[in-house]
C-alpha cells in the first residue's frame, strides 16, 4: 500500500494542469442558457443584463483556458474574444438546425419543444460550440464538451467533424460521427448511424479517415458508412442497416433487399438504384 500511495502522489505531482470537467460543463451550460433562454432558469429582458451574462461567460472561458496547459494557445491574448465574436454565427447555425428538425419530424409540436427536449439539438449545440473552440486552437476543452453531450444524449460527435447548415439528427441514440467526417447542408440522419473510419492505426491519425456526406442526403437508422475516401453523393438516400465502404454517385438509393435463397433463411444484398 505504501508503494501504491507513492505512485498516486507521483501521478498527482506530474499531471498536466487542466480545469476539472465540471468547470467546463458549467461554462457550456451557462453559454447555452444565454444563447437560448429555453434552457435558462431566469429570463433577462434588458440588454444590460445580457451584456453582463456575456461578460460572465467570457470570464469563465478565460479562467478555463488559464488552467489548461494542454491547450498550447490558452494564453493567447484575445482568444476568448475571438470565440465570442463567433457566437452570432453559432446561434444562427443552431436555429437552422432547429428549422431542419421541425420540418423533418411530424412529432415536433413547436421549435421551443425541439430546443428544450430534443437530444439532436443538444448534441449539435455542444458540437457547434466545441468545433469553434477547436478551430481556434483550443485542445481538450472541446472534447470535454462533446463527451458531456455524448453522455447526456447517446450521440457521439467528434468536435473536429465539419457539419453544414440545416442538420437534422432524428432520435439520435447511438449516432457516431468521426473526427474527419465532412457533412454538407440539409442532411438528415437517424438513430444508430455510424460515420466512421476503416482504419484505427495510430499512424493514420492525421489522414482523412471518415466519410464525406454531400448536401441533401438522408441516412436511415443503423446505417454504417466508413472510410476517408467514401463520398455519398448529393441527394442520395442510404437505407437502414446498409454497410457502405465505397462512394456512391449523386441521387443514389442504397438499401438492403431481403431475398429468400433457400430453406435456411434470407440473404441480404446491397442494391444500387
Amino acid at each position: 500500500m505504501k508503494l501504491f500511495i507513492g505512485e498516486l502522489a507521483k501521478a498527482h505531482r506530474e499531471v498536466s494542469k487542466c480545469p476539472p470537467p465540471e468547470m467546463v460543463i458549467t461554462f457550456f451550460e451557462d453559454l447555452v442558457s444565454m444563447l437560448f433562454p429555453e434552457f435558462s432558469s431566469e429570463r433577462e429582458s434588458e440588454e444590460s443584463g445580457i451584456r453582463e451574462m456575456l461578460e460572465n461567460c467570457k470570464a469563465e472561458l478565460r479562467h478555463i483556458l488559464d488552467q489548461n496547459e494542454e491547450c498550447v494557445q490558452s494564453s493567447r491574448i484575445g482568444l476568448e474574444d475571438a470565440f465570442f465574436e463567433q457566437l452570432p454565427a453559432i446561434r444562427k447555425a443552431l436555429l437552422q438546425d432547429v428549422e431542419a428538425i421541425y420540418a423533418g419530424d411530424p412529432a415536433a409540436k413547436s421549435k421551443g419543444e425541439i430546443i428544450r427536449t430534443y437530444p439532436g439539438f443538444f448534441a449539435m449545440a455542444a458540437h457547434r460550440i466545441a468545433h469553434e473552440l477547436l478551430k481556434l486552437g483550443v485542445n481538450l476543452i472541446p472534447r470535454i464538451i462533446s463527451e458531456y453531450a455524448h453522455r447526456q444524449t447517446g450521440i457521439d460527435i467528434h468536435p473536429g467533424a465539419e457539419i453544414g447548415d440545416h442538420f437534422c439528427i432524428d432520435h439520435g441514440t447511438g449516432v457516431v460521427i468521426g473526427e474527419t467526417t465532412k457533412i454538407g447542408s440539409n442532411v438528415k440522419i437517424y438513430q444508430g448511424v455510424t460515420l466512421g473510419g476503416l482504419s484505427v492505426k495510430k499512424e493514420d491519425a492525421r489522414k482523412k479517415r471518415h466519410p464525406t456526406i454531400e448536401d441533401n442526403v438522408v441516412i436511415y437508422a443503423g446505417a454504417t458508412i466508413l472510410g476517408g475516401d467514401t463520398v455519398v453523393g448529393n441527394g442520395s438516400i442510404i437505407g437502414g442497416n446498409v454497410w457502405l465502404t465505397k462512394s456512391v454517385p449523386p441521387n443514389s438509393k442504397i438499401y438492403y433487399q431481403a431475398k429468400m435463397t433457400n430453406s435456411e433463411g434470407e440473404t441480404d444484398t446491397i442494391t444500387y438504384k
